[in-house]
């Protein structure tokens, strides 16, 4: 055999060790929890939910599996738990479609959980990216077949993350791993399942959630960016995806209690509606229509529809912007949905819609003193 030849064959079998040794590496230590629970190294946690939530659905034990948008984001494990009474698995996504969520709900109903809470609103019913096209989702992890498989096990950067759960596990070196632990070297920064996307206690809630916040954000949509409120508002796209993505889940799981809520947008989101895209704000109508009979032809559905609640949307200082709202209104979310508030009537689906037009059309924006 020649020296090129001898070469390249060492060459592609340190390449394979090199390889296998990974592979190794990543089945031993499993950051992301996939196979089994982190029991021999410590169990970290990535805030990038649409990679973590296929570890926390193999891993965690629940029966109750929480989804949303950045509406649902902050959310606590722990509150939900405390008030629902329930062992919960927050797998909120931020910006997600219907599409995702429909999948990585699937997912979870796969592990027989009694109770799903979805956070859901016209919203998230847009056109979206196919599942096995979207770069986000890594979707072959969830499905675990080949593919997903030897994509984790062979994947350079999650041993890298291996390693640092390794190194983190001797206790010598603790103290100088967890000073790297920053989110930006590696992808587990987080120690508990708690923490994941939760506001840290020193937050200042005063100064990202209040009045001139909210009004700024009604300023510039109602202005430069009127444009925005009406983008992805197709009605009949809409209606195509809620059958396929949320009825089509639902039908599937008779045996799974769905508590489904509209959140409590503030009010300048469907004022800025009225103000400047009425055709979009018809169509959050009729959707909502259309939505609240279907959701409550299914006995497994309990509907709850916030967007009413005026104690809530009319007090300004819980926005951030026009949608999101204070850890506070979190907490008043979980125990309205305990208490069984603004639960809509099955004999009345839209009772609920027509007492929202009737704020929307009768509320005038008064600005800060």
């Amino acid at each position: 055999m020649s020296k090129p030849a001898k070469n390249l064959l060492r060459l592609l079998c340190t390449s394979g060790l090199i390889l296998l040794m990974a592979a190794a590496l990543n089945f031993a230590v499993d950051p992301l929890q996939l196979f089994r629970p982190a029991r021999i190294f410590p169990a970290m946690y990535s805030p990038d939910t649409r990679m973590q939530n296929a570890g926390l659905i193999r891993s965690q034990d629940f029966d109750t599996v929480f989804m949303g948008t950045s509406l649902a984001i902050h959310f606590r494990q722990s509150d939900m738990d405390r008030i629902l009474g329930v062992r919960s698995l927050k797998l909120a996504m931020p910006g997600s479609s219907s599409k995702e969520q429909s999948f990585v709900l699937a997912a979870a109903v796969e592990r027989r959980p009694k109770r799903v809470v979805w956070q859901m609103d016209e919203w998230i019913f847009r056109e979206a990216t196919d599942i096995d096209k979207n770069i986000h989702l890594p979707a072959d992890l969830y499905r675990r077949n080949t593919k997903g498989v030897a994509s984790y096990l062979f994947d350079g950067a999650m041993a890298r993350e291996s390693l640092w759960l390794l190194a983190r596990s001797i206790p010598p070196l603790q103290p100088l791993v967890a000073r790297l632990t920053n989110g930006v070297l590696f992808k587990f920064p987080i120690a508990r399942v708690d923490d994941i996307n939760a506001l840290r206690p020193d937050y200042d809630v005063s100064e990202a959630y209040n009045s001139k916040k909210a009004l700024a954000a009604f300023t510039r949509m109602t202005a430069a960016r009127s444009a925005y409120l009406a983008e992805g508002y197709n009605y009949d796209a809409m209606i195509w995806r809620f059958e396929q993505d949320a009825i089509g889940l639902i039908g599937k799981n008779p045996d799974v209690k769905f508590d489904i809520y509209f959140p409590p947008y503030s009010i300048l989101q469907f004022v800025a509606m009225r103000d400047t895209s009425p055709a979009t704000l018809k169509i959050v109508y009729d959707f909502s229509t259309h939505a609240a009979s279907r959701l409550l032809q299914y006995p497994n559905v309990s509907l709850h529809d916030f967007r009413a609640a005026k104690e809530i949307t009319h007090d300004l200082n819980n926005y951030a912007d026009m949608v999101h709202h204070s850890p506070a209104i979190d907490l008043k979310v979980l125990s309205m949905l305990a208490e069984g508030k603004y639960v809509v009537d099955r004999a009345a689906p839209t009772a609920p819609l027509e007492h929202l037009k009737t704020q929307i059309e009768a509320y005038r924006i008064e600005q800060p003193r």
